[in-house]
This record gives C-alpha cells, sequence and structure tokens, in this order.
C-alpha cells in the first residue's frame, strides 16, 4: 500500500485530533450527567446557551451554523424544548416561515441552574492548569476552526 508520509506537524495534530475526539465524547458524557437532574442532555444544554448567547433571537437555522451543527438536528432539540416549556416561537419580520427561537421564564430558569452547576465543576476541572495553556489550546483550535470553514465552507446554511 502507497502512503503519503505525513509532516511532524501532521503527525501532531492527528494525535490531538484523536485525544479531541476522546475528550469531546467524555464532556458530552460528563455535561448530560451534571444536568440530567434538570431534565437537559448536552445537547440540551448547549442550544439554550446558544440562545442566550445570542445578541438578538435568531432562527434555527443560525443557531445551527453558530453551533457548527446540523440544522435538522438543532430543529429537533429546539422542538424538544418547545414541548416542554423552555423556548417558544416568535415571528421573525425578515422571514415569515423562519421563527425566532427564545427562552421562557422555564427555559431561563433552567439554564440559570445548569450554569450553577458549572461553575463548581469547571473550576474543578480546571484545578492544576494554567490559564496561558489554556489560552494557547484555544487559539489552536481557533486558528484550526477558521481553516476548516474557510476551506470546507462548512458554513452552507442559508442566512435568514
Amino acid at each position: 500500500m502507497n502512503k503519503t508520509k505525513r509532516t511532524p506537524a501532521g503527525d501532531a495534530l492527528t494525535s490531538l485530533i484523536l485525544d479531541l475526539f476522546r475528550l469531546n465524547s467524555l464532556l458530552l458524557t460528563a455535561g448530560d450527567r451534571l444536568v440530567a437532574g434538570l431534565g437537559l442532555t448536552s445537547a440540551r444544554w448547549q442550544i439554550l446557551g446558544a440562545i442566550v448567547s445570542a445578541e438578538r433571537p435568531q432562527p434555527v437555522a443560525w443557531l445551527a451554523r453558530n453551533l457548527g451543527a446540523n440544522r435538522q438536528n438543532v430543529q429537533r432539540i429546539i422542538n424538544d424544548l418547545h414541548k416542554e416549556g423552555l423556548v417558544a416561537f416568535e415571528a421573525n419580520p425578515h422571514h415569515s416561515r423562519a421563527q425566532l427561537v427564545v427562552l421562557t421564564d422555564k427555559g431561563t430558569q433552567t439554564f440559570d441552574a445548569a450554569m450553577r452547576l458549572q461553575a463548581p465543576w469547571i473550576n474543578s476541572l480546571s484545578d492544576g492548569l494554567f490559564v496561558k495553556d489554556i489560552e494557547t489550546t484555544r487559539r489552536v483550535m481557533m486558528a484550526l476552526r477558521k481553516k476548516l470553514e474557510t476551506t470546507a465552507n462548512l458554513k452552507s446554511e442559508p442566512d435568514l
């Protein structure tokens, strides 16, 4: 079998990516456990967080794009959150079919409760790590993200 040889940087990045896959799985499992008592999963919590962090109400397609997620998966989770009274839909003045997603009072209370659980957990997880190292890792991840978004044109959802 004829293989193209990776550069040293390519080998290092391959190892990092494999570790990131493992870390992602562990983070999702830990997040699920952390917020299970609130009726949330990591995915639901992540979407509530995207709604909270948005500057203004957004349609599902925008939320999905900002999360780097599949629109259909985000729509399914938002529909579940709507059934549970955590989010509501508002009319979008710019697009009649793409409603805006907003948190309800119950959704805000649930998200706030999740964040109260998150603070001691993340403080414990970060214990012994250096802020400078965390910031360097984040810069590397953001540079990789930007390259992938640019070269693969992953932002394929239409702007509504």
